[in-house]
């Protein structure tokens, strides 16, 4: 038994270890009460946003804390026992009290007295209570959206964006950095309710990683959107809702990471609060290098003839050197208790250098043995992005009707450049078909370079209103425009032979306008009869894409696309009990092709594996259906989601040869048919003991593909054909994440996650499956001002995708790393003063997202 074969073995009793352990704990734990209470001052009237804090006298860690309401009422679960109940509140007395609490119930009313001059206490005198119970539930469940925490997620501490999103339920990322949702990649990413130039107008794995974890509040999982988002993004929207203070005075907090592969950053969060006026500063740095590795082999079907090429393997390793910078400041102001306005600015900076080797090995029907190509490139990029947003929030009244309005301009930048260096030992003679007649000993070079320069530019406008219809009623009304234009300049040079000079290549030397115009409105109905609870939705988006494409052969293409959907959306739930009800859903969703799917653009980094946008791409439509049930208890809480969703003119990523005589292999986007998904979609969490808690995600769905692709190609013998590629398949897979989190002591925690995802099979691929096995600690220290943590990413180095994809000239076996086993270091100190919590009556603020909705997104 080798190496490799003890590594996987251990790993999957491991991982298997991990889940049933895990999942027996489940059964255990010690029961909590549901305790309620209100506070009040001395003539009796409630005290809103107070602070209560039950300190345990025999345990510390059965300790908790809440918030009153603005009714002056609270709720939380404790364990039976003895407590010192500390109330707190802004003008009000401190007041500590004892009690038993020997079951659930109310407690009854809490009464603190006013300061003896309340009016003249300044904001810097009020000692706030620090509430350092973590919350229990760092998943929850809402009508239209699930939230998750990533506050008590140890393993992406120091971390970036990337790391937190492969914690999050129901979200997967890909061993290149692709997000998915429920199997599908066509996922929308949102920055406090709208792009950002923090992850650049086309998302990717650089800038995920360019978002620190520790500026993250809170992550939107949004499976099925309602007429209020956007309706691009068929298997759903992720909205990152970054952090900002809600405390008075200075406040911040520094985080600083080491790890390997190479890996250092720098961030900080800053923020000044007091009256009307917060001013915010975010921002930091970081360098990573990372190993991406990528293998093919293809396996030609032999037909027997002289020069035969029967197996090509290639192997590229490419080492890549990253530096990113960004920074946000702006500020809010309240006029009055009306009006507020909102203004910010943000710059991020993407430097990036990749070394690659190319190696291509071959087997021919032929005499001359090992013939081969070696590739080397040495390329670097640069991306600066800009963005600027502007908010005004008005209140017409207490009741909650409000208006927001708000405006955002960005401008993402991006230069590549890479030298190819090539040499070969061995040349072919063709006769007058193309066909290979002859391979003799002989060594060829070739130089070639490869410019890109992309320049995107782009506008958002919004207005959002609601008013609300009685108690249980609400109307929401909107409309958004989006302008985005988009410039690409691409050149390509080569030159056959080390002394001579470079020429063009015509058809990889192009440039190409983009523009796209969206406007749309909606309007969106929400209310509630006895237990039922509904939203109506309906969504209106007309949209107009340009596409200007020329290149040097002399092609032009003039496409102009213009489309006006509607999209109307469904939510019913049913309360059966307090946190116990049933969701059901539906809504209408368009997946509008990317624009560098649009573009016929070439790169030659691999001159034997090349992309090919498609200008005749079409938008695809999805119809999902949701059913779910959510049940939320003290010691924990299950989430099971039936799901259905089926995509007309689906468009899929294909594999093709124009000249089967050759080793080039194309890959481009095209309209297949229709695809269908189902499956369930199960999530949980439990407290199984003060010291264990568990979260859980498992999903089982199958799929359905029905298609047809044809493309036109020379076969062996140097006839023009057509084939006609089925790309039909069906099948079932699984995908399963478990987080394991132990409490050693009130400082120290670590934290084991585990993830399969199951192997997956249509006509023309299988890939197979894939696991790994993470871990991470965290320790607080410097009087609880600092948390020293630990993670490692892939224990047993097994995150690689592998593949087997079937052609109409043969097979082709694929894998792929991204990036290899890494751990880090981070050590997090936060500012004294950032204890003092306001705890003002709160204000309504569209800009803060605080509904995860289609908002403007005010500061970080």
């Amino acid at each position: 038994m080798n190496q490799t074969e003890i590594i996987n073995i251990f790993t999957k009793k491991t991982l298997g270890l991990t889940f049933v352990l895990s999942a027996a704990a489940f059964a255990f734990g010690q029961e909590k009460a549901g305790i309620s209470g209100t506070v009040v001052n001395k003539n009796n009237q409630p005290v809103p946003y107070a602070s209560v804090t039950f300190s345990n006298k025999a345990n510390k860690l059965f300790s908790d804390a809440a918030l009153t309401d603005e009714k002056g009422q609270y709720k939380l679960d404790l364990t039976p026992g003895n407590y010192d109940i500390t109330v707190e509140a802004i003008d009000y007395k401190k007041s500590v009290v004892n009690k038993q609490i020997a079951g659930p119930g109310n407690i009854g009313a809490l009464s603190i007295d006013p300061e003896a001059s309340a009016t003249n206490v300044k904001t810097k005198d009020i000692e706030g209570i620090v509430i350092t119970a973590p919350s229990t539930k760092p998943y929850k469940v809402e009508l239209d959206k699930r939230t998750y925490d990533p506050s008590q997620d140890i393993i992406s501490k120091g971390g970036n964006l990337q790391d937190v999103l492969q914690n999050v339920p129901s979200v997967e990322v890909d061993t290149d950095g692709t997000v998915s949702m429920r199997g599908s990649s066509n996922v929308k990413f949102l920055i406090n309710g709208k792009p950002s130039a923090l992850l650049g107008i086309s998302e990717g794995s650089n800038a995920l990683q360019s978002i620190p974890a520790d500026q993250i509040e809170r992550i939107e999982v949004i499976t099925n959107p309602s007429s209020k988002f956007e309706a691009s993004g068929t298997s759903g929207i992720l909205n990152i809702i970054l952090k900002k203070s809600k405390k008075v005075g200075f406040n911040g907090s520094v985080v600083g990471t080491l790890g390997y592969q190479p890996k250092t950053a720098l961030n900080a969060n800053l923020s000044w609060r007091k009256n009307k006026l917060t001013w915010f500063l975010n921002g930091g740095g970081g360098y990573n290098e990372s190993t991406t590795t990528n293998r093919n082999s293809n396996l030609n079907y032999d037909r027997n003839q002289p020069f035969q090429l029967l197996r090509s393997d290639q192997e590229t390793k490419n080492k890549n050197y990253f530096k990113n910078y960004n920074a946000t400041a702006g500020f809010v102001y309240d006029i009055n208790d009306r009006n507020s306005v909102n203004l910010s600015g943000t710059v991020r900076t993407f430097d990036g250098e990749t070394d690659g080797t190319l190696n291509y090995n071959y087997l021919y029907n032929a005499p001359f043995s090992n013939p081969y190509t070696l590739r080397t490139s040495d390329g670097n990029n640069n991306n600066l992005a800009f963005q600027g947003d502007f908010g005004w929030d008005h209140k017409f009244d207490d009741k909650g009707q409000n208006l927001s309005v708000s405006l955002s301009l960005q401008r993402n930048r991006s230069n590549n450049y890479t030298d190819i260096y090539q040499e070969s030992n061995f040349a072919t003679t063709l006769d007058n078909t193309g066909n290979v007649i002859g391979i003799t000993p002989q060594m060829n070079y070739q130089l070639s370079n490869n410019s890109q320069y992309s320049l995107t530019k782009s506008l958002i406008g919004k207005v959002d209103y609601e008013l609300p219809l009685g108690d249980n009623s609400k109307l929401e009304a909107g409309y958004r425009i989006d302008r985005n234009t988009n410039f690409y300049d691409n050149t390509a040079n080569q030159a056959d032979n080390l002394n001579v000079p470079f020429y063009p290549l015509a058809k990889f030397t192009n440039v190409t306008n983009y523009d796209e115009l969206f406007n749309a409105f909606y309007l969106q109905f929400r209310s509630k009869i006895g237990k039922l609870g509904y939203q109506l939705g309906l969504r209106d988006e007309l949209s107009n894409v340009k596409v200007d494409y020329r290149n040097l052969e002399g092609e032009t293409i003039n496409n102009n696309k213009n489309y006006n959907n509607l999209f109307p959306s469904v939510f019913l739930s049913y309360d059966l009990g307090k946190d116990n009800q049933f969701l059901l859903n539906y809504s209408r969703r368009i997946d509008r092709p990317r624009s560098w799917f649009l573009i016929p653009y070439f790169s030659i980094t691999d001159n034997q594996n090349l992309f090919l946008g498609n200008v005749n791409l079409n938008p695809s439509y999805v119809d999902s259906f949701e059913f779910g049930y959510s049940i939320s208890k003290k010691k924990f809480s299950l989430n099971p989601i039936l799901f259905y969703r089926k995509t007309t003119d689906d468009d899929k990523v294909v594999a093709y040869q124009t000249d089967e005589r050759t080793n080039i292999y194309y890959t481009t986007p095209v309209n297949l048919g229709t695809n269908e998904q189902y499956g369930l979609d199960f999530n949980g969490t439990a407290d199984v003991f003060p010291w264990l808690k568990l979260m859980g995600n498992l999903s089982f769905f199958g799929y359905k593909t029905t298609g047809v692709y044809s493309y036109n190609t020379i076969d062996a013998k140097g006839n023009d054909v057509t084939r006609n590629q089925p790309y039909d398949g069906s099948g079932f897979s699984t995908r399963a994440r478990l987080n394991a989190t132990f409490k050693v002591d009130k400082t120290f925690s670590f934290q084991l996650q585990g993830f399969y995802r199951g192997p997956q099979n249509t006509a023309s691929q299988d890939r197979k499956a894939m696991y790994a096995l993470n871990l991470g600690a965290s320790k607080t220290i410097l009087k609880g001002d600092g948390t020293l943590s630990f993670n490692m990413q892939d224990i047993f180095n097994t995150r690689s995708m592998r593949s087997t994809n079937y052609l109409a000239t043969g097979i082709r076996e694929s894998y792929m790393q991204w990036q290899p086993r890494q751990f880090s270091v981070s050590l997090t100190y936060r500012f004294k003063q950032g204890e003092k919590i306001e705890q003002q009556k709160k204000k309504k603020d569209i800009n803060s997202n605080a509904s995860g909705e289609d908002q403007q997104g005010g500061p970080m």
